[in-house]
């Protein structure tokens, strides 16, 4: 299960881009979570996109309403449930959400001022559908690699 909530200003993503987005997003983080591309899993990831008005945001001290010519800020935040997060793998989440967001919005490269924070919720503190979850369940669903699996089983202690 994972979370990705963009924070953007009001206006910056239109029902396009966040159409692309939903998608592209969820796959920055799925791949390197799940160590391959698997659509079905697509089903344990919520994308949420909140807009902010310009003087409810603020960058360097100061509102976006009065930074100077348009600053593009967003940030975007990715929680996920414990597993297999080394270094290199939050590394990679979030260029690939940096390249999802560009691309969604016709850049080259991101904005200097798109910041995406990880976090890692701990083994037993996600709940849904009554009950608190694990990834560990999941790693027999066919969508980990057998190698990914066993690198989420030994993160865990299982």
């Amino acid at each position: 299960m994972t979370v990705i909530t963009v924070n953007a200003p009001k206006g910056r993503l239109g029902p396009e881009h966040r159409r692309e987005l939903a998608e592209t997003l969820t796959d920055a983080v799925l791949v390197p979570e799940v160590g391959q591309f698997a659509p079905a899993a697509r089903a344990g990831f919520q994308v949420h996109f909140v807009e902010r008005e310009p003087d409810m945001m603020a960058i360097g001290g100061r509102l976006l309403t009065d930074a100077g010519p348009d600053p593009d800020v967003m940030v975007i935040d990715v929680a996920v449930m414990d597993g297999d997060w080394r270094q290199e793998v939050r590394t990679q989440v979030v260029e690939r959400v940096l390249a999802a967001m560009a691309d969604a919005c016709g850049l080259a490269e991101p904005s200097p001022a798109w910041w995406v924070n990880f976090r890692v919720i701990d083994e037993g503190s996600w709940g849904a559908g009554g009950g608190v979850l694990s990834l560990l369940p999941l790693l027999d669903s066919g969508v980990f690699t057998e190698e990914k699996a066993a690198a989420v089983r030994s993160a865990l202690g299982a």
